[in-house]
């Protein structure tokens, strides 16, 4: 079965998302465009709590996040349950945030990245498996409860 991606962005990655969405649709994967429809200014967090959402309750494994800075769309996706949104200026970032810390919310600084270098990010995230062992345990402390 083709995994499907939620993918979500604000004005400033709305060009951006384009081209990724066209990336994974040409690797196999099934892109499901959560929005924004067009480049008018939106508010971020309303696209990133609909992708965050959806990897939080287990509809899908992995989900893609755009704005300018990226910060905006991790902030308000790492409130999520379980979500672990990696903000990823390049590939070697985006290996290194599966690899250890089984990211599985992609979040790509539209403003600061070019199409290319998006590109490459993307297939790095999406080709690097979470290692485990002694990271496994690093991963559970994040789901931190105050007590």
């Amino acid at each position: 079965m083709t995994e499907i991606i939620p993918i979500g962005s604000d004005h400033a990655g709305y060009a951006l998302k384009a081209r990724l969405k066209q990336e994974l649709t040409s690797l196999g994967y099934q892109p499901d465009d959560l929005g924004t429809d067009g480049p008018g200014s939106v508010d971020y967090p309303d696209f990133a709590h609909q992708v965050a959402k959806r990897v939080s309750e287990g509809a899908d494994a992995r989900g893609i996040l755009l704005c300018g800075t990226g910060l905006g769309m991790a902030y308000a996706a790492n409130r999520h349950s379980g979500v672990r949104a990696a903000v990823a200026w390049s590939a070697e970032i985006a290996g290194l945030a599966r690899e250890h810390n089984d990211a599985n919310i992609l979040v790509l600084p539209a403003r600061f990245v070019s199409e290319d270098e998006a590109v490459l990010i993307l297939r790095r995230w999406l080709d690097t498996p979470f290692a485990g062992g002694r990271h496994l345990r690093r991963v559970a402390k994040i789901e931190w409860e105050p007590t």
